[in-house]
């Protein structure tokens, strides 16, 4: 790395701050604010919105087919929070024009321009509003959104009987999936209306992702967080791949890790820290959130991470068994020229040329992984009390459905 270059760093304590004050809540609520009414003073504009009692006025989006007793769900909802409930129907005052459209359907144009100034008018502005029905499409909910309708909970009911509506509300689903909740409409509708009021009621304060991915050798950390970097564009940070590649540099610190890559021997935590926080600085990170694996590793190193700027958020333990993993390794190969690892599924998807180089790294022969695993099994019970709050994952399964179940964990918290 050229040292003359110095990465963009954003302070850590920012990032802390911002969560624990819903900064990017208040934010989400100010900008579609804005972009919704377009005023010519948005400065006065943003300071009446601040002013105002509370900026937690009801943005929902109710939706599924008709069919399941959606309309009936949205009129409670809309007169329990004193809401504006919104229908096709009702976006449409003219009866003629009504009857013309009702034929044939609201276009996506027509329907987008529709909502956009039924939801500028006072009474949505001050008492907030309930879609029932709206978007219908994944193309409607994206217009939408660059519109500035942006909703704070989206409900979408499901019956048993409307799998012709499978590809529409999975492409809404996609749309919204962090203020999403998917409700069974196959029960009692008092049932149902409770778990959407529930729902409802609870804040959905968005965060950036600081996770910590932690599991025994083999139990699949490396690729599940390359899955979920790629799904959630955070930024995977591999304590291991980090610290050779500083090392590789001609820094000062790459120099003082060198030696300790080079014979084998564990890096000291007062390197690894330094490492770990100008990378978790750095402005993408700070933005997109990270992913960390392969520290920390014992007691000391979790508390020490807890005490820094870089608190994780999220935090999954991987859980495999001892045998499990050692079958894994023994059948797992690295390439010398990325560092990166691969089972033996997924060295047969890979060009000739790497597998040609492919080798065993000398940590991955049974004796040293058995010694790692014990290692392991020493400090998890420890690791576990540090992070309390911990979701269990078990990695025995095939890697998609362990990727199934992080992403759902994700979504739902």
């Amino acid at each position: 790395m050229d040292e003359t270059v110095k990465p963009l760093r954003i302070p850590p304590e920012m990032s802390v701050y911002a969560d624990k004050h819903h900064v990017s809540h208040l934010v989400q609520s100010l900008v579609s604010s804005l972009v919704m009414e377009q005023p010519d003073d948005p400065i006065c504009f943003l300071i009446s919105l601040l002013q105002r009692t509370s900026l937690d006025i009801p943005r929902v989006m109710l939706l599924g087919p008709a069919a399941v007793t959606r309309g009936t769900v949205a009129q409670r909802l809309s007169s329990e929070l004193r809401a504006v409930h919104v229908t096709a129907e009702t976006l449409l005052q003219d009866q003629s024009e009504l009857s013309q459209h009702t034929e044939q359907g609201l276009g996506d144009e027509l329907l987008v321009k529709l909502v956009q100034q039924r939801l500028k008018e006072i009474d949505c502005f001050n008492r907030g509003w309930v879609l029932d029905g709206i978007p219908q499409t994944r193309l409607q909910a994206l217009t939408l959104q660059q519109l500035g309708v942006v909703p704070e909970h989206v409900v979408i009911l499901v019956g048993g009987q409307q799998q012709q509506q499978h590809r529409e509300l999975e492409g809404l689903s996609s749309a919204f999936q962090h203020v999403l909740k998917i409700i069974s409409s196959d029960q009692p509708d008092a049932d149902v209306y409770q778990q959407v009021l529930a729902f409802v009621r609870s804040r959905c304060y968005s965060r950036t992702p600081r996770i910590l991915l932690l599991g025994p050798p083999g139990s699949g950390k490396s690729h599940q967080a390359r899955l979920l970097s790629e799904k959630f564009k955070m930024v995977d940070v591999c304590c291991a791949q980090l610290l050779r590649s500083v090392a590789a540099d001609a820094s000062s610190l790459g120099e003082e890790i060198h030696p300790y890559l080079d014979t084998g021997r564990p890096v000291p935590d007062s390197l690894v820290l330094q490492v770990l926080e100008e990378r978790l600085s750095r402005v993408d990170c700070s933005l997109r959130g990270w992913i960390l694996h392969g520290f920390p590793g014992d007691l000391q190193q979790a508390k020490t991470l807890l005490e820094s700027p870089h608190q994780p958020n999220r935090v999954f333990f991987l859980e495999l068994s001892d045998d499990v993993c050692l079958e894994r390794i023994s059948q797992r190969a690295t390439d010398p020229a990325s560092g990166q690892s691969f089972s033996a599924v997924t060295r047969a998807t890979l060009s000739s040329e790497v597998q040609t180089r492919l080798k065993t790294r000398p940590e991955d022969r049974p004796q040293s992984v058995t010694q790692r695993l014990n290692q392991y099994r020493i400090h998890v019970a420890a690791l576990q009390s540090v992070f309390p709050d911990s979701v269990h994952v078990d990695a025995n399964q095939d890697p998609h459905s362990v990727f199934e179940t992080l992403e759902s964990k994700l979504n739902s918290e």
